[in-house]
């Protein structure tokens, strides 16, 4: 940067790849070899808290969604999924699976910050009516393959919904993949775990995830009435109004049973004391227009 009256400007930002192993980025904040980070991982949060610099935190509506494939026995079995549901308590996975660093979810996958977000009546860990459910449906010693990829907070995460469902007395296996493998099927396991990155309506990861027949439709789900109802508010701009049609469309996707969509991922990034004016953003963009350095 230039020097102007005591304050650098920015007239040059140089970016600097470390790779994936963030060491090297705590090496590089260490040595005042960089001021900004892009993000910083989960389990690099309290390290970083301990250094002489300073923490962004935004909240956002970035997910981990542990999803059921309905076109996969007994997944097609409603009992089944809202058994799934029941037996978890969705708070309990945010702490032991992103160390609390997060909002609750409600496994309808529309965020508290998107603006057409409707709040459903909450609902509580229910573990006798999860083993009453799954009896009836007939599926009481089905043993359930919970996939995820091998990234730390997507790997506890789904270690945390495994062990709240074997205290519901439901057998469980983990699987646990690289990267490379998981990738390649991800649409096709019959139950697994998958990162869903925010969009800014609430309306636009609904039609992505969960409308009938679309690519990304990780769930097979297909139903008309959802279908509908979505198209409708797709087509009303104003989002006060939008978020009257959305009470059904979240209670639809809920009562489907479709996920168990645990919490909404707070991001976190760090920077020397110097910078002033910067923060974080929830979809990583970097604004550095009124970005400077302190002297």
């Amino acid at each position: 940067g230039k020097w102007w009256g005591g304050e650098a400007l920015l007239d040059g930002v140089q970016f600097v790849d470390y790779g994936t192993d963030f060491q090297a980025t705590v090496a590089a904040f260490d040595s005042g070899e960089i001021d900004v980070n892009m993000e910083t991982p989960a389990d690099f949060i309290d390290i970083l808290d301990k250094m002489d610099v300073v923490k962004s935190e935004v909240a956002t509506a970035t997910t981990l969604v542990c999803r059921t494939n309905t076109t996969n026995k007994p997944y097609d079995n409603k009992k089944v999924r809202n058994a799934l549901q029941m037996a978890v308590d969705n708070n309990t996975v945010l702490q032991l699976g992103y160390a609390g660093r997060g909002t609750v979810g409600e496994n309808h996958h529309v965020s508290p910050i998107h603006p057409e977000y409707f709040a459903l009546p909450k609902k509580s860990r229910d573990v006798e009516g999860a083993k009453k459910l799954i009896a009836e449906s007939g599926n009481a010693d089905f043993e359930h393959e919970l996939i995820s990829i091998d990234e730390d907070w997507q790997k506890n995460t789904g270690d945390a919904i495994a062990a709240q469902l074997r205290e519901a007395g439901i057998k469980v296996k983990r699987t646990v993949l690289p990267g490379s493998t998981f990738w390649n099927d991800w649409a096709k396991y019959p139950y697994s775990l998958t990162v869903w990155y925010m969009r800014p309506l609430g309306v636009q990861v609904l039609a992505l995830a969960y409308r009938t027949g679309e690519a990304w439709n990780e769930t097979a789900y297909a139903n008309p009435d959802f279908d509908a109802k979505l198209k409708k508010a797709f087509s009303v701009s104003d989002a006060a109004k939008r978020k009257e049609l959305m009470q059904d469309i979240e209670d639809v996707l809920q009562d489907s049973g479709v996920i168990i969509q645990p919490f909404w991922q707070s991001l976190f990034g760090h920077m020397n004391k110097k910078v002033q004016d910067y923060a974080i953003h929830q979809t990583f963009q970097m604004d550095l227009q009124k970005v400077w350095l302190d002297a």
